[in-house]
């Protein structure tokens, strides 16, 4: 006879009151807390021998830990063997121990563990954070006489044996070990954000799950701190899944998210970055966390600039960034999320509220994506421009460019990126754009790279245009002027845009090179990362700020009839 299930939820819809007030972001009890003081009482005794007098985890630890680990242990049912929550998600930041509690929950899994020859993994995305959670759960074996004599060590495969159970526990490392065909009957993965960077971690992650499937009492943990560049792949999936189970948008019992992140009201007022604040995100602070070395930290990225503050943010703050800065980035990338304040206007809406319109359209060969910007000057405020991007990538991108795969598959499910399935799509897609634009009657002139235009220019005389609207625009120190102009509007105010991830991104990747005449923002100072969008804003500035002239309106249409 099957046992009703509990009652219980993974979402934490009050967890900015309850991050702030140091509460447990655990939203429930466990749900069998015999399983859960069971589990407890054993990872309470494993030995920290990296801390002074080798403490038990019992003795030192703060109690979220113990509110975590609890409710993945707490989540099984010893009666049935089945674990209801099979899942679970934890995001913090930098040194709050993360090593040694994944150390520690995979050693005491082994130890509860009853099923014969199981298999348990800790996937680590390199060799070196492999070590770091491997060594700690070596040292918590030969600490204790016990563990010692129950278990058998390889360092050289990183694996641990049970003597009794002939189960295992394999540290693997991704950049170096098979990780392919895993059946775990529990999976801990590490550091998710840098798999995000990788292209073919969305199998890798297929894999690590498969195993639920045939063990009830399995379950899969992702540990993570924030990017160190705006959130992608795997990475940017799984943070999306958990904000939404969290905030209760999205009911999945299976899996359960702790995000210690902070509030948006913080982050707006700029709270985050008073030290007295910095608990919000270090739960550890004071323990693992040393308060005079974060401080230290910040006052030294502070010093060395924007992108080293960014990066503080990002790793120990769990800030997350939407805009990546490289050395000699473009200063006008430091304005460019503020003026996304156009989140919901698409391009049919900017057509409508705009009195005249400037095209760019930049790159398109087989190495490259081809971006296309439609740049309007607001009808109500003619000193403001509204801009709307594109882009789209041949298949030969993704192979020639494997590194940033993952990116364009997620731009591409954001609609901000096409994937064409034959050279001429791309070009097609444009010229059907440009029609539409031209079709209302504002369209000024469209502004190309001169190399290399002939397939574009086609498909626009195909569609109806007049060729002599497609204009080439000079390129290299000779768009400078767009440049300075594209940085001052944006520092202004006037240069708005709904602030996608896409141009982030690209915005991100634009450096600068400095010259006797003037400054150069291109592709080969940019190295593999994408600019194509941008330089196709330049090319829609360097039009616009001609100031063109609005089409004058027939006396007819504004009155509400035309005749043609």
């Amino acid at each position: 006879m099957r046992h009703p299930i509990p009652h219980y939820t993974t979402a934490c819809p009050d967890w900015e009151t309850r991050i702030r007030k140091k509460q447990s972001l655990v939203p429930c009890p466990a749900i069998y807390p015999v399983s859960a003081d069971y589990a407890l009482r054993v990872f309470k005794e494993l030995v920290l021998t990296d801390v002074a007098g080798f403490p038990r985890i019992g003795d030192v630890t703060r109690q979220w830990v113990f509110d975590f680990v609890g409710a993945i242990f707490g989540a099984y049912n010893g009666d049935t063997g089945e674990r209801l929550i099979q899942e679970f998600f934890l995001l913090i930041s930098k040194k709050n121990a993360k090593s040694t509690i994944s150390a520690g929950i995979m050693l005491t899994a082994l130890i509860l563990n009853w099923r014969y020859e199981a298999e348990f993994f800790i996937i680590a995305p390199t060799v070196e954070v492999a070590n770091n959670s491997f060594k700690p759960a070596q040292a918590m074996i030969k600490a204790d006489p016990e563990l010692s004599a129950l278990f058998k060590i390889s360092e050289h495969t990183r694996t641990i044996t049970h003597r009794v159970t002939n189960a295992t526990l394999k540290v693997l490392a991704a950049d170096s070990d098979t990780v392919s065909g895993i059946k775990g009957t529990g999976v801990l993965i590490e550091e998710v954000w840098l798999f995000g960077k990788r292209p073919r971690a969305a199998d890798l992650f297929v894999e690590a799950k498969g195993g639920l499937a045939a063990r009830p009492e399995g379950f899969v943990i992702y540990l993570s701190t924030h990017s160190d560049e705006a959130p992608s792949g795997v990475f940017a999936d799984l943070l999306k899944r958990a904000h939404d189970v969290r905030d209760g948008k999205v009911e999945n019992k299976r899996f359960l998210p702790v995000l210690y992140e902070f509030p948006q009201d913080m982050l707006d007022n700029g709270e985050h970055l008073l030290p007295e604040n910095f608990y919000i995100t270090n739960p550890n602070l004071g323990a693992s966390v040393s308060e005079a070395f974060l401080l230290g930290e910040y006052e030294t990225a502070k010093q060395d600039g924007e992108i080293a503050v960014r990066r503080f943010m990002a790793k120990h703050l769990n800030v997350p960034i939407g805009l990546s800065l490289t050395a000699n980035y473009w200063t006008g990338a430091e304005f460019w999320l503020e003026q996304g304040k156009l989140p919901e206007m698409d391009l049919p809406d900017l057509l409508a509220q705009s009195e005249v319109i400037t095209v760019g359209i930049d790159g398109g060969g087989l190495d490259d994506l081809l971006g296309m910007c439609v740049l309007g000057r607001n009808a109500q405020n003619p000193r403001e421009w509204w801009a709307w991007h594109h882009a789209w990538a041949h298949p030969s991108v993704l192979k020639r460019h494997k590194e940033i795969g993952s990116k364009l598959h997620d731009f591409a499910k954001q609609s901000d990126l096409t994937l064409v399935a034959h050279i001429g799509d791309d070009t097609n897609d444009i010229a059907q754009i440009c029609a539409q634009i031209y079709a209302t009657g504002k369209m000024d002139k469209i502004g190309l790279d001169p190399s290399g235009v002939g397939a574009i220019l086609d498909a626009l005389i195909e569609q109806g245009i007049p060729e002599d609207l497609a204009v080439g625009v000079s390129q290299g120190w000779r768009l400078g002027g767009a440049i300075k102009t594209t940085e001052r509007k944006l520092a202004e105010g006037c240069l708005k845009h709904a602030n996608r991830p896409m141009m982030s991104w690209v915005v991100g990747n634009a450096r600068v090179e400095a010259r006797a005449n003037g400054i150069l923002i291109t592709k080969q100072a940019s190295g593999s990362a994408k600019i194509d969008p941008l330089m196709s804003l330049f090319n829609a500035v360097s039009l616009m700020a001609l100031n063109p002239a609005a089409p004058k309106a027939s006396v007819y249409e504004t009155r509400g009839i035309r005749r043609i």
